[in-house]
């Protein structure tokens, strides 16, 4: 790992957590002069936001919701959810949910009423600036979106998943309350888990990992691998989901300046082309890219091993293979899918997701070892 002389941290103003801070966030709009809101959401969980636009209206604060669908966004969600909150003159945003509507609700802030079309802004600082205010609320534990520069959106007619990458995306205030994640189906809860997971992993097996990431991303490790299947197996259970909530925080937090590499860039096509969703697109691949990259870097490995519990045995191969089967384990035990196959996916489509995996260089140049078109083609042929 060659490091970085710089670290480049964009951070959230203001981060709040525990149970019930959600009036927290009324006060704070208030507190920052909001009359008007627009709360992105999405159907499923729009009980939820319930509950915060009620302590909107105590604060005197005009509500207006938008719901977006139970997927990945699309330009087209985007394109909508910017429209109503021009139509509604919004001085405000919060996105309340999964990855997904926050990742809408960040654009939503930059974009309304910018001059910025979606396709000027797509890969590395082409934002340039952000209108509204910005609160993010996670309902799952995986993305850490509420901390991260990043925002990934669906394009259809490419049928490849496309990212921003911005400081101006980074929210004022995130809230990481536990009690809005206990509704949380077990498999989003194994999915998200394993997102989380694959963040913190890929953050710190990476080209340019940097000593302070490296501590945030082993520790996200440390609590994912002692509380995924508590939570899991134990939904109710209030430390085991914030401990949860904690680790996705700590991955997001290592998006920003390091980001992620061949784990997410392969599994763009599976979301684009087959709308996998993105935390098991992740899972998926994991293993297999992680045998891949081991070769290159298996001291990096092995301590990702140590810190999902396994014991050190002084052979850092040895380690990182046991590494590779505890994340195995994990999978299996959260009764997440295991091969392409189980997702619909054939052998016939491989080549063509090589091909759009390999156009991800934002992504890949961070991985510890180079990427071919034959090589990702290799890794989907493991995984099938």
């Amino acid at each position: 790992m060659t490091g970085r002389s710089k670290l480049d941290l964009y951070q959230v103003r203001c981060v709040r957590i525990g149970a019930g801070i959600i009036p927290q966030c009324a006060q704070d709009c208030t507190d920052s002069g909001a009359a008007r809101v627009l709360v992105v959401t999405s159907a499923p969980i729009a009980k939820l936001a319930d509950g915060l636009c009620e302590a909107l209206r105590t604060q005197n604060i005009e509500p207006h919701v938008w719901l977006g669908p139970d997927g990945e966004p699309t330009r087209k969600d985007v394109s909508d959810a910017i429209a109503m909150a021009i139509e509604v003159s919004a001085d405000f945003v919060i996105g309340i949910g999964g990855g997904s509507a926050i990742d809408v609700a960040k654009l939503v802030a930059t974009l309304a009423g910018s001059s910025q079309a979606f396709d000027e802004i797509v890969g590395i600082d082409q934002l340039a600036g952000r209108n509204l205010p910005l609160a993010c609320i996670p309902t799952t534990a995986g993305t850490g979106s509420e901390v991260t520069p990043i925002s990934v959106i669906e394009d259809d007619e490419a049928q490849l998943k496309k990212g921003v990458v911005s400081q101006y995306l980074v929210p004022d205030f995130a809230y990481l309350d536990a009690s809005l994640t206990v509704s949380m189906p077990r498999k989003v809860t194994a999915s998200t888990g394993i997102d989380a997971l694959t963040h913190c992993i890929e953050a710190y097996a990476n080209k340019f990992a940097h000593p302070v990431v490296d501590s945030w991303a082993l520790e996200g490790i440390r609590l994912i691998a002692a509380n995924l299947e508590r939570a899991c197996d134990e939904p109710g259970d209030l430390a085991a989901r914030e401990a949860m909530l904690l680790a996705s925080h700590l991955g997001g937090m290592c998006l920003g300046p390091v980001n992620t590499a061949a784990v997410h860039a392969l599994a763009y096509p599976l979301g684009g082309e087959f709308h996998v969703p993105h935390g098991v697109a992740n899972s998926l691949l994991l293993p297999h890219v992680i045998r891949f990259n081991a070769e290159t870097a298996p001291q990096r490995y092995a301590t990702v091993a140590h810190a999902l519990g396994c014991p050190s045995t002084g052979d850092d191969h040895a380690d990182a293979q046991a590494g590779i089967a505890e994340i195995e384990r994990i999978s299996a035990a959260v009764g997440i899918d295991r091969r392409l196959s189980d997702v619909g996916i054939s052998s016939n489509a491989l080549p063509g997701m090589a091909a759009a995996a390999i156009t991800v260089q934002r992504l890949l140049q961070n991985n510890p070892r180079e990427v071919t078109e034959m090589d990702a083609l290799k890794i989907y042929e493991a995984a099938l």
